[in-house]
């Protein structure tokens, strides 16, 4: 099976309706109802992931499962990935346990910089990330945010210097965003949508809600 990296788009292509696609994986959240339902799927995942010697992260908690599925080696999303989450929504059905795809969502910090290599040591450090060398720094363990690094012009610095980028899935976006103004918040620009749109609170700090689509992650 190739290891080709697959896009958001790409994914969204193939049916997987209880799956949506976050940064360099795939993400599902099943609702178990009860600790033991929970379990009984967890253990059937494990199960399921020994056999496709390929191996998710299972989140278990009261009420739900999150799971997460990407190709380390590969540093994506892939066909294997593809093929094990199809495996994994079988499970939860043949346990009666439906998927709640809108309530998946991921946060990474996002903090303007007109040298990257300078600062980028300096969090991985502090933080006990992984360096990526990149624009990046992630925390391997998934206990914190990645944090991403985005050029900025050195002659012109902004104020504000962190904000947060929130991936969410596509169809919850102008739900999101109704409720954010509604809250008092502005739409600083939709011309990047539906990559991302920028909105701002009441005293100007700004958020990125963003999704998968058009990008390769």
């Amino acid at each position: 099976m190739t290891d080709e990296l697959l896009s958001g788009d790409q994914i969204a292509r193939l049916g997987l309706d209880d799956w949506r696609s976050m940064y360099g994986a795939l993400e599902a959240r099943f609702a178990t109802g009860d600790f033991a339902t929970g379990l009984r799927l967890v253990a059937a995942i494990g199960e399921a992931a020994q056999v496709a010697q390929h191996h998710p992260d299972v989140e278990l908690r009261s009420t739900h499962v999150d799971v997460l599925m990407t190709t380390h080696d590969a540093g994506g999303k892939t066909a294997r990935d593809v093929e094990l989450a199809r495996r994994v929504s079988a499970l939860a059905a043949d346990l009666g346990v439906p998927a709640e795809p809108a309530d998946v969502q991921r946060l990474e910090l996002a903090l303007d910089t007109a040298d990257v290599d300078e600062i980028r040591p300096f969090w991985a450090s502090v933080l006990d990330a992984r360096d990526t060398g990149g624009d990046e720094v992630v925390d391997p363990r998934g206990r914190i945010p990645t944090i991403w690094f985005q050029a900025s012009d050195p002659h012109d610095e902004p104020r504000q210097r962190w904000h947060l980028d929130v991936r969410v899935p596509p169809e919850v976006v102008d739900r999101r965003i109704a409720a954010a103004l509604a809250a008092g918040g502005t739409l600083v620009t939709d011309e990047h949508a539906p990559r991302f749109w920028v909105l701002a609170d009441p005293q100007g700090n700004k958020v990125c809600l963003c999704t998968h689509v058009t990008r390769t992650d």
